[in-house]
This record gives structure tokens, sequence and C-alpha cells, in this order.
């Protein structure tokens, strides 16, 4: 306990302190979270795959020697987290929610999960996903379902619904998610966190499972406050020769108020009107804060997006199955079929594809020069049954497979940087929040201008 709150419930800035003054050290921690996840895991499903015991106790008594002799490694040493079951742990098995990878112990780590450890943290599990990672919600054959810390009988969205789970939970303060079409910002609006999608190539990857999703799927932090994504994100960042896209220059935040483009909708797409009061509320604290509110449409063809979007999935499935021959038994039935969808995909489609996934980024570049971010709502509808795909009804109205997704997507495609943060609940206390969108790179700022936000809610 540190005052009295359970270590269990402890963000990484406590946490460190902590074993700075000698109050508590990281086996303590790791024991505290290990009885939570025992109490709350079974009714959640948010941690699939434990970490090995020995190998957390080894680690943990070589942090807490670090800090008695001065030496820690930095902000993250000694700190428990959780990873995403589509990222690979060296020593943890990686199923990418699907029994075609049930047997799959990775040698190595991939390299986000590298960097963290190198800095000290700790690997407590992996935190389950949907099948290949390609739905808004988060259940599996091999798993079962994920469900919401708020409610129960609810989703906590997807792709990384049990990242989200878990940390909101108390199984570490961080979690290592993906992003490839809003799997970060739109669970963490369904949970009241904070998730960093970054700019394609900021956080370097390699010796990860094959891309399915073009270029679209980043790895960042997910956690309870900005600063303690701000600290992983530090850690995570940077290039590395394996990734050419990592070699951009870095960028520094850019202090100052804000030029905002607030789009509260996507056209005539349906938003739960609980949503749509909380991000304008939302958008006046960021208000309040000096920066300068402009509200508008969508700037970019939505329609152009919506026709691409499909068949970037459908051909990496597809392009994946072929690397395994003897797929057919033991995936879902609905990604056979998604794949089937792929293979009819011809290679002038594709190329279609591509060219409108690079005319999106060459109109963001003329976006950006009138504004400085994009608000949007992350959900457009509140979280739903947690065994169901998707809500079939967003307002009264029918919104289709994606409806609840609108907001996200075309931030991947266009390879921008974006986070997601909470506002006000819903009359029922669930969880909403909203993303603010930068330029290519822009990173930093929107971290700064987030914490700016934070700092102004959590003090009431």
């Amino acid at each position: 306990m540190t005052g009295d709150a359970p270590l269990w419930s402890l963000g990484i800035r406590d946490l460190t302190e902590g074993y700075g003054a000698g109050a508590f050290s990281p086996a303590d921690a790791i024991a505290s979270i290990q009885e939570r996840i025992a109490e709350v895991n079974p009714a959640l499903n948010a941690l699939v795959t434990p970490a090995p015991t020995d190998r957390i106790a080894a680690e943990a008594a070589d942090s807490a020697g670090r800090w008695r002799a001065g030496r820690a490694l930095g902000p993250l040493d000694g700190v428990p987290f959780t990873v995403k079951d589509n990222i690979l742990a060296e020593g943890i098995t990686a199923t990418w929610g699907s029994k075609l990878f049930r047997d799959f112990v990775p040698e190595t780590d991939e390299l986000p999960v590298a960097r963290v450890r190198a800095a000290g943290a700790i690997v407590l599990g992996k935190t389950n996903v949907p099948e290949f990672t390609l739905e808004g919600y988060t259940s599996n054959l091999l798993f079962g379902t994920t469900r919401n810390p708020w409610n129960s009988e609810l989703t906590p969205g997807g792709s990384s619904g049990g990242a989200v789970a878990a940390v909101v939970s108390g199984f570490g303060p961080f979690a290592l998610g993906t992003d490839g079409g809003g799997s970060i910002r739109r669970p963490v609006a369904h949970t009241g966190l904070v998730g960093l999608k970054p700019s394609i190539g900021k956080v370097a990857r390699h010796s990860g499972f094959p891309p399915v999703l073009f270029d679209f799927e980043v790895i960042g932090p997910i956690a309870r406050t900005v600063e303690d994504a701000a600290l992983v994100f530090d850690v995570i960042a940077g290039p590395d020769a394996l990734d050419r896209a990592s070699l951009a220059p870095d960028l520094a935040a850019v202090p100052g108020p804000k030029r905002i483009l607030y789009v509260p909708r996507f056209g005539d797409a349906p938003v739960d009107p609980e949503i749509s009061r909380s991000v304008a509320a939302a958008a006046d604290v960021l208000r309040g804060l000096g920066h300068e509110m402009t509200e508008g449409a969508v700037p970019f063809d939505i329609g152009t997006f919506n026709a691409a979007w499909p068949i970037v999935g459908a051909v990496g499935l597809a392009a994946l199955f072929d690397l395994h021959p003897g797929h057919e038994a033991l995936v879902n039935p609905k990604y056979l079929e998604m794949a089937e969808r792929g293979r009819a995909v011809s290679a002038p489609e594709y190329f279609e594809v591509i060219e409108a996934i690079h005319a999106l980024r060459r109109a963001m570049v003329g976006v950006f020069r009138s504004t400085d971010l994009i608000l949007t709502p992350s959900i457009a509808a509140l979280s739903w049954p947690a065994a169901e795909a998707f809500p079939p009804l967003i307002d009264g109205r029918e919104a289709g497979p994606r409806g609840h997704a609108i907001f996200t997507g075309w931030v991947n495609m266009a390879g921008l940087p974006a986070i997601g943060l909470p506002c006000a609940p819903s009359s029922s206390g669930l969880p909403i929040g909203f993303q603010l969108v930068g330029p290519f790179g822009a990173d930093r700022t929107l971290l700064e201008v987030a914490g700016g936000y934070d700092g102004r809610v959590n003090a009431g």
C-alpha cells in the first residue's frame, strides 16, 4: 500500500518513486498485481497467457537490486506491464487470437517490447485480441470473450480489448497495444483510458507477425494518464535500420495554442447523442485552455476511404493464409470468407487502393496547412454486448459493421498520429472518449496538448 491505495492501482511515477524511497519493491508491486489478476481476471478474461513466474521473479529481483544501488535504468525500471497478443514477447505464446498460432512461442522480443524490457520493465503476460486483430470487439475461438470492467455484460472494444481491460483493472499501469484502424483509440474510449497511435515509423517495428493492413498498424502505449503514456512512448519511440519508415527525423513538441478543427460527425453517419454532448464539452475544455476551435466537416473524401478500407484487410488476410497451408480447419469461417474476397481482388484494383492511400496522405498535408490538430469523437456508439461484433443500431438508425468505428480508420490510412483521451461518461456511467489527430510526426505535440487537457480535467 502507498497511503490508502493498493500497489496495483499506482501509476508509473508512484511505483518508481516508491522503489527509489525503499517503501516497497518491484516484487511487492507484482505480488499485489497478481493478487488483483487472480481476483478480477476470471470475470473479464483480459490476460490470457501469463509470463513465466520464475522469469518475473528474477527480473523483479534484478530491478530491486538496481534501485537499492541507485542504478535504476530509468523511469520504467521494475514497472509491470502487459503485451497485446499480436505483439511478440520472447518465451510467451503469441497466438494472434487464433488456433493457427496457439503453439507459437517466439524466441525473440518484437522491437518495442525489447526496448521496454531493456528499460527494466517487466512483462506479466499477454492480453486477449479478436482473431487476427481485425474486428472492433474482443472475442475469439481460442480464448473466448473479453469483457468491459465498467460493465461485464459489455465489450471493451477491440482489437486492444484485453489490453485496456487489463490496464483499467490494475494489471499493470500500462500496456503495449496496436492500432491498425482505431484499435487503441476506440478501446481506450470504452474504458476511460489514454492511448497513443503514433505516426507510421515513429515506433520502429521488426521481428513480428506479418502485416495484414498494409503499413497502417503501429504499436503504441495504453495507460491511465497522459504522463504515463508519454513515459512509455519516450522508451519505445525511435528509429531502427530494419524499419526504413522509422528513419524520418524526430520532431520536438511545438508549444503554444493550437488551431483545432472540431469535426463532430462524418457526413450523416449516426453518433450516439451522449457521445456528441460529451465530446463537445471536451472541445470546450480545450477552448478554455486557449486553443482556437473551429467546427467543420470532415476534410477528406469519406467515400474513397470507405471503398478502399475493406480491400486492404481482405488482401492482407489472403496473403497471410497463403503462408499457412491447412489453415482452413483452424480459423473462424468468417475469416476464410474474408480471405476469399481478398483473393478476388485484381492487381489493378489493389494498385488503385494504394494510390487512394497515397492520395489521402498528400491531401492531409494540405489540410494541416490551415489547421494544427483535428478533434473528433473516437467512437460513434457506447459499449455494446460483449459477444456481439458490433452494435447494429446507433441513435436508432442502422449502422452496419463499421458504423461504431467511422472516426478512426482514416487516421491509420493517412499514417498520422492521434491520441485518445477520456471525456465525461454517459448517464449510465459508461466511458466516452475523443481523439486529437496531428500532422505526420507531431506525436510529441499531441502529447503536450493532451497533457494540458489531462491536467485541467484532473484538477477539477
